[in-house]
């Protein structure tokens, strides 16, 4: 029986060693998981992940609502995102092309080709649809959750998901043709 991340957030408050390693155990897959479709790179993910860590410890002795620890550490880890998005896009650009993303894809089963294509489509789209599928349909988070990570209410949250679902038809009907 596993315990409530309320009761684990409440522990780790209480600075008990095990708790922390149950609660990174828990949670590390799916944060990185949400930072790696963000970022679209897994050496970036895995620092970004790594930055929210530290900032998920640090912060863990004052979170007051212990029941909403699932959003909270997903806010944490978008404002990791959004802070390393700044930084890169006020750093000079530069292409770094290797030799084997220039070569044909060789063939595929059908249904490996549709999943690449979906993730292609899906890394074209602008960084908040993006951020926003990934944390809905692969994080799981509900529309209140969304709502609380992106501080917005929760119509501007289903307004949003529908655009980005709108934009991800559109790029997966526009390569078909």
């Amino acid at each position: 029986m596993t315990e409530s991340d309320e009761l684990l957030a409440v522990r780790c408050q209480l600075g008990e060693p095990d708790a922390l390693d149950t609660l990174i155990a828990r949670w590390h897959p799916a944060l990185w998981s949400y930072v790696r479709r963000v970022t679209g790179n897994p050496d970036a993910a895995a620092d970004a992940v790594q930055d929210a860590w530290l900032r998920i410890l640090r912060a863990l002795p004052g979170l007051r609502e212990p029941a909403r620890l699932r959003p909270w550490m997903f806010s944490i880890a978008r404002r990791v995102l959004m802070d390393r998005f700044r930084a890169q896009y006020a750093a000079p650009a530069f292409v770094d092309v290797e030799p084997a993303d220039l070569a044909e894809p060789d063939d595929r089963r059908e249904a490996a080709l549709a999943a690449e294509e979906l993730h292609a489509a899906l890394d074209a789209l602008p960084v908040s649809e993006r951020e926003l599928l990934a944390l809905f349909y692969l994080e799981e988070l509900s529309l209140n959750d969304l709502a609380d990570v992106l501080s917005v209410p929760v119509g501007t949250v289903k307004s949003r998901l529908f655009r980005a679902r709108r934009l991800l038809r559109e790029r997966l009907v526009r390569e078909k043709e």
